[in-house]
Protein backbone atom coordinates (compact mmCIF):
# COMPACT_ATOMS: atom_id res chain seq x y z
CA UNK A 1 0.00 0.00 0.00
CA UNK A 2 2.77 2.43 0.93
CA UNK A 3 4.66 1.60 -2.25
CA UNK A 4 1.65 2.40 -4.40
CA UNK A 5 1.18 5.77 -2.73
CA UNK A 6 4.88 6.58 -3.20
CA UNK A 7 4.68 5.58 -6.85
CA UNK A 8 1.68 7.84 -7.46
CA UNK A 9 3.38 10.78 -5.74
CA UNK A 10 6.57 10.29 -7.75
CA UNK A 11 4.66 10.08 -11.02
CA UNK A 12 2.98 13.39 -10.17
CA UNK A 13 6.40 14.90 -9.41
CA UNK A 14 7.68 13.60 -12.74
CA UNK A 15 4.78 15.19 -14.64
CA UNK A 16 5.22 18.47 -12.74
CA UNK A 17 8.94 18.60 -13.57
CA UNK A 18 8.48 18.24 -17.34
CA UNK A 19 10.00 21.26 -19.10
CA UNK A 20 6.80 21.93 -21.05
CA UNK A 21 5.16 23.60 -18.05
CA UNK A 22 5.71 27.38 -17.69
CA UNK A 23 7.09 27.15 -14.14
CA UNK A 24 9.78 24.64 -15.13
CA UNK A 25 10.66 25.66 -18.67
CA UNK A 26 14.12 26.97 -17.72
CA UNK A 27 15.04 23.93 -15.61
CA UNK A 28 15.82 21.69 -18.58
CA UNK A 29 15.52 17.92 -18.32
CA UNK A 30 17.46 17.51 -15.06
CA UNK A 31 14.57 17.33 -12.56
CA UNK A 32 12.43 15.09 -14.75
CA UNK A 33 15.39 12.81 -15.39
CA UNK A 34 16.11 12.42 -11.69
CA UNK A 35 12.44 11.87 -10.89
CA UNK A 36 12.25 9.33 -13.73
CA UNK A 37 15.16 7.35 -12.30
CA UNK A 38 13.53 7.36 -8.86
CA UNK A 39 10.26 6.12 -10.39
CA UNK A 40 12.07 3.32 -12.23
CA UNK A 41 13.88 2.25 -9.06
CA UNK A 42 10.59 2.23 -7.16
CA UNK A 43 8.91 0.13 -9.86
CA UNK A 44 11.76 -2.38 -9.76
CA UNK A 45 11.55 -2.56 -5.95
CA UNK A 46 7.78 -3.05 -6.13
CA UNK A 47 8.15 -5.86 -8.66
CA UNK A 48 10.82 -7.55 -6.54
CA UNK A 49 8.59 -7.33 -3.47
CA UNK A 50 11.00 -5.21 -1.41
CA UNK A 51 8.41 -2.51 -0.69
Amino acid sequence: MLGTILLIILILILVGALPSWPHSRNWGYGPSGIAGVVVIVLIVLLLMGRI
